[in-house]
């Protein structure tokens, strides 16, 4: 069972760390002529880069979790 945690915790940090890099990139898109132009185009990558940010928070909320889990299974 421990074997099988440490695998969900890794597979965690692993979709932590890729939400966290989509994220990045949705926000390294954004130009300075799409914010001063108001297109679609910038909505777009706001929602993007909310939604990832959002899936970071959650996903290391489950690591915590399952980190928590693990070392109650250890005592």
């Amino acid at each position: 069972m421990k074997s099988f945690m440490w695998i969900v915790i890794i597979a965690l940090m692993v979709m932590v760390v890729v939400s966290l890099v989509r994220g990045i990139i949705a926000f390294l898109a954004t130009t300075k002529q799409d914010i001063e132009n108001g297109s679609d185009r910038i909505h777009e990558l706001q929602l993007m880069q909310n939604k990832m940010m959002f899936s970071r928070i959650k996903y290391q909320a489950m690591a915590i979790i399952a980190l928590v889990l693990l070392m109650m299974m250890a005592r």
